[in-house]
């Protein structure tokens, strides 16, 4: 196989990576063994069941959502897998007395359920903090601070700055939140799984035999990384944004609710624009998609690491789980 633009993906998860091919989707994970434990991940997505949900913008927004299903699910199946979410330690020193060979395997079953209510638990109260400190981090904050700018600084003459002043603060903080979360240690180990991910696609597409020594030569920045869409998200959102607000009464804009509701009424549109971007750089190599691809490309730096030999071999096993017989199948058309 030459040198190809594959359409498998993957994402980084705890002690593992999840590695999303044409037909099948597949969890590779380093068990505290140490060995490398796979998981089939089943996913029916709308895409086949409609042409509408191919039609462009619509299949960004679907897609958009469907990604975000499944690698949260995968990020809890790595979580429980990899022993990060592990309490059956704990259920066991508060006994007194050590199991009987008879009340073992019922005991076992209990640790698993109340292991699988606590991951439910904890996935759905993160989940719903997760929605809000993003809206209060990247849209109540700036619209706030401006109009408290606007109005004690800049005397109600900033009106015509709204937009930019608020791009900016939204990308000062999202480039300082990934500064930041990048330097803990459980967070940074999840960013050498990205960087493995991203060298061993790099060596796939290069048609490379899957060894370490060959992934390893590769480079841990991918144009076609979720940062990159990410990164794509904020500044199709700062022009969207600027358009709303020309087009848009000033009393629709200058009221902090109803601007931040306008802005989450509009992120579908936003994220559908973006993944279309996204398409058309996997799709093309040329200057143009090159300025576009280069703010995701440098946040890498800061969202991808160097990966170890271990993390390479599970990437490697991720991606032959999932790459398919006919090697036409997964070109990026």
């Amino acid at each position: 196989m030459g040198c190809k633009k594959t359409t498998i993906g993957g994402q980084a998860l705890i002690e593992g990576i999840m590695m999303k091919g044409p037909s099948k989707t597949v969890i590779a994970i380093r068990t505290p063994d140490k060995s490398i434990e796979t998981v089939d991940m089943q996913f029916s997505q709308l895409k086949d069941k409609s042409k509408f949900f191919r039609i462009p913008i619509i299949r960004g927004i679907v897609g958009f959502i469907e990604s975000m299903v499944s690698g949260y699910k995968a990020l809890m199946i790595s979580a429980e897998k990899s022993g990060f979410a592990d309490i059956s330690e704990e259920q066991e020193d508060s006994g007194a007395q050590g199991p009987t060979e008879q009340s073992l395997p019922e005991q076992d079953k209990n640790g698993e359920k109340k292991q699988s209510v606590f991951l439910t638990v904890v996935s759905a109260v993160s989940g719903v903090l997760g929605v809000i400190i993003a809206v209060v981090l990247f849209m109540w904050i700036p619209t706030t601070l401006f109009n408290l700018f606007n109005q004690y600084i800049a005397n109600g003459t900033a009106d015509d700055f709204k937009v930019l002043f608020e791009g900016l603060l939204k990308l000062a903080i999202f480039v300082g939140y990934i500064s930041a979360v990048s330097r803990m240690k459980d967070i940074k180990r999840v960013f050498m799984y990205h960087g493995a991910e991203h060298k061993t696609i790099f060596c796939y597409e290069k048609g490379n035999e899957l060894t370490v020594e060959n992934v390893r030569n590769n480079s841990r920045f991918h144009p076609r990384c979720g940062t990159s869409f990410l990164i794509l998200m904020l500044f199709v959102g700062f022009i969207v944004n600027l358009i709303l607000d020309i087009v848009l009464p000033d009393a629709f804009t200058s009221i902090t609710a109803l601007w931040v509701a306008i802005k989450i009424v509009m992120l579908p549109l936003i994220c559908g624009i973006g993944y279309e971007l996204i398409k058309i750089c996997g799709r093309y190599e040329n200057t143009v998609t090159k300025i576009i691809s280069a703010p995701g490309m440098w946040m890498q730096r800061l969202t991808t690491k160097e990966p170890d030999d271990d993390m390479i071999e599970v990437a490697i096993v991720a991606l032959t789980a999932v790459k398919p017989d006919n090697p036409d199948e997964d070109c990026w058309r």
